[in-house]
């Protein structure tokens, strides 16, 4: 079912509105530990690298929890559905601001973030299905761009929330979003909501396919090699560069103003070049990045260098779940959820593997690994686009054959 056709447009898009604003919300607390470890650290008496062991944590719960869940949820009408991930959202991180010690903090994190896991992938299959064929692509790189705005404004605001007034006031302004998100979705999306239920069947197709899975695993690689690096920035920042709390901030804003704007010209163009050339573009991009990482010697010239990366970070993303969602729009619910999950566990492997680099090598050397990533991603990407290519000559030739 297509309510695209059943529904006014004005509707559809009110709705669509409302799920962006809820990746917006989930953006800004997946990214809060990571903006705010300064001061988390030095508030808990930890180290940088321990600090990174929330950030891994939280990835792979979310990493393992998403295709778990998505499969426990299908049967709930999403409107519920995602309005009560939000609530679970917001009360999660409300009681991280009251977390006595990093232990207390640990938990309870890696408890909020099911609903992250919950979140994201049901809101691109959400707005998948509200879709035409014509527009999906369109329609889930919009409601992804909420990640994108999450790192123009979010991420630099609760950066220098924790930096000025400490971490436990950056997690509080997440949950307050978190509750003005969940009264959006259950005011504007409307009810009725099923995408076809996750069959074992279901992952069974998608687990063997060699195609899908490589898309995946662009994903997971992508991701690892973005999160080995911008994981640390704010302690790359100031420890590196002597950056102050606004200076932080403003790099932040930065790279999250080119983010946005690489995803809002991916939103434009991606039904019209295909995904697949626009993700592998983005991933070359981001590999250029971090190859000349190395001759930022200044604030300033970081952020010329990170121009080609920022650029294509989140865009890489959006991309992603496009590709996933037009190469079989059937499985759509399977795939956005295991491209999550490829997603946060990239994470996962990107905190963990920068936490050692710079305990054992200092920060000196965290791009090398991201770049190393970034490589297998682009290898992998390549390759699923020439088998994607051959299939598709494949099935035009048999239809040509059949119409004579």
């Amino acid at each position: 079912m297509e309510l695209e056709r059943a529904l006014p447009r004005t509707s559809i898009k009110a709705a669509q509105w409302g799920l962006l604003f809820g990746n917006f919300i989930i953006g800004c607390g997946v990214m809060v530990v990571g903006g705010t470890l300064n001061d988390l650290t030095h508030d808990l008496g930890i180290s940088i690298s321990t600090g990174g062991h929330l950030l891994a944590v939280a990835a792979l719960m979310m990493g393992v929890g998403a295709p778990l869940l998505a499969w426990l949820v299908g049967h709930i009408d999403r409107r519920t559905l995602l309005t009560w991930a939000m609530i679970w959202y917001a009360a999660g991180h409300l009681l991280c601001a009251a977390a006595p010690d990093h232990e207390w903090l640990t938990v309870i994190r890696a408890l909020t973030v099911l609903s992250a896991a919950v979140f994201t992938p049901q809101a691109a299959a959400t707005a998948g299905f509200m879709s035409t064929p014509a527009h999906r692509g369109r329609s889930i790189t919009f409601v992804f761009m909420g990640w994108s705005i999450a790192s123009v404004a979010g991420m630099p605001l609760t950066a220098w929330v924790g930096e000025r007034m400490g971490w436990r006031m950056a997690m509080v302004f997440v949950g307050v979003g978190a509750l003005a998100s969940a009264w959006l979705v259950r005011r504007y999306l409307p009810q009725g909501i099923r995408p076809p239920a996750l069959s074992l069947r279901s992952w069974r197709k998608v687990l063997r396919s060699p195609l899908l899975m490589a898309v995946v695993l662009v994903t997971a690689c992508q991701s690892a090699g973005q999160f080995t690096v911008l994981g640390y920035m704010a302690p790359y920042y100031k420890q590196v560069f002597g950056a102050s709390p606004e200076q932080i901030s403003l790099m932040f804003g930065w790279f999250g103003a080119l983010a946005l704007a690489g995803n809002v010209v991916l939103n434009r163009v991606v039904d019209r070049f295909g995904a697949a050339p626009a993700v592998t573009l983005t991933l070359a991009l981001m590999a250029l990045s971090l190859a000349i990482w190395s001759v930022a010697s200044t604030l300033l010239l970081l952020g010329l260098v990170m121009i080609p990366w920022a650029i294509s970070g989140f865009a890489t993303n959006s991309g992603q779940q496009a590709r996933l969602g037009g190469l079989s729009p059937r499985l759509a619910p399977a795939l956005m959820a295991l491209n999550t999950s490829a997603i946060y566990l990239g994470h996962a492997l990107g905190a963990s593997g920068g936490g050692w680099v710079i305990e054992h090598q200092g920060f000196g050397q965290l791009h090398w690994l991201g770049l190393a990533w970034m490589l297998v991603a682009l290898g992998l990407s390549f390759w699923a686009q020439r088998v994607q290519r051959r299939a598709e000559a494949r099935r035009e030739a048999a239809l040509g054959l059949g119409g004579r």
